[in-house]
């Protein structure tokens, strides 16, 4: 089994998503536990929905609208981007 490569396999895709899922609820919960206000709620509500916007705007919105001919693999990857266009 290579850990280095892609994943290939669609179960393992699936379970891959199913475990971030399970990470990001479990950890909200967590802190809701530990401060359980509106507040604190409404917050971590804005953050999630704001890191899910960011991440569809760099691997959909730059993809579609800015340059079509790059395939973004990650943020790192977007990083190098943005760092060799700034070079040229």
């Amino acid at each position: 089994m290579n850990l280095r490569g892609d994943l290939k396999s669609p179960k393992l895709i699936y379970l891959k998503g199913f475990l971030f899922l399970v990470a990001g609820v479990f950890s909200a919960a967590l802190i809701l536990v530990e401060n359980p206000t509106i507040r604190t709620g409404l917050l971590l509500g804005i953050a999630i929905w704001s890191f899910c916007r960011f991440y569809y705007f760099l691997f959909y919105v730059i993809e579609k609208y800015v340059d079509g001919s790059f395939r973004f693999a990650g943020i790192g990857s977007f990083v190098l981007y943005l760092l060799r266009k700034r070079k040229r």
